[in-house]
């Protein structure tokens, strides 16, 4: 029998196939847990499960502005000179955001310090500008930006919230920082008071750690549910 012939793919398939890849930034290609990418405010701010909150919505919201006005203006940028003006925006965008953070939420500007302004020079925030934002559409490269920002908040809040269970004893401690005095009461205290070197640098390492194993371990496991059952050997 003949082969059929391939069906074209339909305008619904490839707008599933390019949401499926915007959204890798997530999952398959998440910048922390997967690329490696911005592992210094990831392993040095994430004592907390509120520090690793606020500066990943911080990343989030600088990726998406400045990936977005990247997408836009991609068609009239230079060449020679698209690097440099990407780190102007990014850093455009991170100076407003440090001055609004020092204005308004003062004690939690104090907690992050160094690592709001060091968000310019996150590396994965300038990979996915050039390889994305430079040079897809821009609702393509909207979706990405979230997805990848997502990603990064998920990495801080996820080893935030191990260190600081492992380290103190609590979960969403110093949340008044975000609400004011209200966020108090919604802090967990865990039946134990913690230990010091989950709140050390070597407490990070670990818990980088744990969470990749966590993250290979259940990759491992749905490719190996999807994969297609051996056969039997022939009879010889």
């Amino acid at each position: 029998m003949k082969p059929r012939p391939s069906q074209p793919p339909t305008p619904m398939s490839k707008l599933r196939n390019s949401l499926r890849e915007a959204t890798l930034g997530f999952t398959r290609n998440n910048m922390s847990l997967v690329r490696l990418l911005g592992l210094c405010p990831l392993l040095a701010v994430s004592t907390s499960l509120v520090n690793g909150l606020a500066l990943g919505v911080m990343t989030l919201g600088v990726l998406v502005v400045g990936n977005t006005a990247i997408s836009l203006t991609r068609r009239v940028l230079l060449p020679a000179v698209r690097i440099p003006l990407y780190l102007l925006l990014l850093a455009a965008l991170v100076t407003a955001l440090d001055s609004l953070t020092h204005a308004a939420f003062y004690e939690l500007h104090e907690n992050l310090g160094l690592f709001i302004p060091l968000i310019v020079v996150n590396c994965g925030l300038l990979a996915h500008a050039e390889t994305v934002a430079a040079r897809r559409s821009l609702g393509f490269a909207l979706v990405s930006a979230l997805a990848t920002g997502f990603g990064f908040l998920f990495a801080l809040m996820s080893l935030g919230a191990l260190r600081e269970a492992l380290g103190q004893g609590t979960v969403l401690g110093g949340l008044e920082l975000l609400m004011g005095s209200g966020g108090a009461d919604y802090r967990v205290d865990l039946p134990f008071d913690g230990m010091l070197v989950a709140m050390l640098p070597p407490g990070a390492f670990f818990g980088m750690a744990l969470l990749l194993a966590l993250r290979n371990r259940l990759t491992t496991g749905f490719a190996a549910e999807g994969a297609e059952p051996a056969l039997p050997d022939a009879p010889r």
